[in-house]
């Protein structure tokens, strides 16, 4: 049988239909809890006002425990201003699905946890413990730490932050306990036309180096780096745009610098381990009466053999007449300046969040939260965790994959 050609008739119109755009449903508003954070020293609080305004303008409700933004001089009032509602009753905020906190999940918390909630938290391996992580399994939680979480360029930008002000800080700190009204040597760091400049030692290049360089050079110190890795180093060079004392860490050179130094800082910083050794008591002994150590990687043991915790309340103690700076930390003395870093990460992500219609959801469109995420639903995902609790670890991208 022949086949029939088409038949094209002048009477048809062709004409451009419009273009059907995909719109996304729309979003499911979040209710976000903020509890007080009661942990030793932590002045942070993880929202400020103005992310709450955001937050609530986007159509989302956040509850606020009375005087959560206190230390960091955030009041009640600024928050129900921005729409918030301020609850009396701790354990009426953990009824919110999401929570945010700025201190890791303590015991007391653990009564007042709902059944697959999300939390929003930082997550501190030292006192991690394995009844707090099987306590959170059993309720099919979903936890996303801090300082795991990374944004698009792969980095990790609340640590950033964290470093990028304690680096700062190290400086006007040193700076304090340099001067006569502390009891210090009376010396001014940086220096003045016609006196050698004051001698900073600075154990580490990362972002912590980085910045405690950066401020010492503004003030006019002689700086001096010592780090491990040759690509930290030149790395730290470049973005400090030019050319400074770097040495890699050797014990004959190190203890040579150390005896004449007026400032010494512990930056160094080993993922998932405790920061090594590398100044002996020996190297500190022999240092300068009045000198000042801070050992910022206290928070994971220190890298000087003095160094022992301190606290923001009594922060130094005197050994070999050495003053000693360990508190661990920093950034929560520099609350304020610490809760806008920490807002300003979380804020966009509680939002995309909230527009993807929840955490579950949102993980599945964004890779890099993935590594941020140590429980989901109850199921352990963290390697470093699983082993060093014997816990039962479950790969994230199968659980997700699998939900599809």
């Amino acid at each position: 049988m022949a086949q029939q050609k088409p038949i094209i008739s002048t009477s048809f119109s062709y004409e451009t239909l419009e273009e059907t755009l995909d719109i996304k449903p729309k979003g499911t508003p979040l209710m976000i809890g903020i509890p007080k954070e009661t942990a030793f020293q932590e002045n942070r609080v993880a929202l400020t006002p103005e992310s709450v305004g955001v937050l609530v303008s986007n159509g989302h409700q956040v509850m606020v425990e009375h005087n959560a933004g206190e230390a960091a001089h955030y009041r009640d009032k600024d928050y129900s201003e921005a729409g918030a509602r301020i609850v009396y009753d701790k354990a009426e905020v953990y009824k919110s699905p999401v929570i945010v906190k700025s201190a890791p999940v303590i015991e007391e918390d653990l009564p007042l946890l709902q059944m697959n909630q999300v939390i929003v938290s930082p997550i501190h391996l030292s006192v991690m413990k394995a009844e707090i992580l099987s306590k959170m399994m059993e309720k099919r939680i979903t936890a996303i730490s801090f300082e795991n979480l990374k944004d698009d360029s792969d980095s990790y930008p609340i640590v950033r932050s964290m470093s990028e002000i304690a680096g700062s800080a190290v400086m006007l700190i040193a700076a304090q306990y340099l001067s006569s009204a502390n009891h210090g040597k009376g010396v001014l760091l940086g220096g003045i036309s016609g006196i050698p400049p004051t001698k900073v030692i600075i154990l580490g290049a990362g972002i912590v180096g980085e910045y405690a360089a950066r401020a010492a050079l503004a003030l006019g110190a002689s700086v001096k780096v010592f780090d491990s890795s040759i690509y930290r180093l030149k790395r730290l060079q470049n973005n400090i745009g030019h050319r400074l004392w770097t040495s890699v860490i050797e014990p004959r050179i190190l203890a040579k610098q150390l005896k004449t130094c007026e400032v010494a800082v512990g930056a160094l910083y080993t993922p998932g381990s405790r920061t090594p050794v590398v100044v002996t008591e020996e190297m500190v002994s022999n240092m300068r009466p009045g000198s000042v150590i801070i050992d910022v990687s206290i928070d994971r043991g220190g890298c000087f053999e003095t160094s022992e915790i301190t606290s923001h309340e009594s922060p130094i103690f005197l050994k070999y007449g050495v003053i000693h700076y360990c508190v661990p930390n920093i950034p929560s003395g520099f609350a304020r300046t610490a809760s806008q870093a920490i807002s300003n990460v979380l804020t966009p992500l509680l939002i995309e969040a909230g527009d993807e219609g929840g955490f579950e959801k949102l993980v599945w469109h964004k890779v890099h939260l993935r590594s941020g995420i140590y429980l989901f639903k109850g199921a352990l995902t963290n390697f470093h965790l699983s082993q060093r609790f014997d816990l039962k670890y479950t790969d994230l991208n199968l659980l997700i994959a699998s939900r599809r």
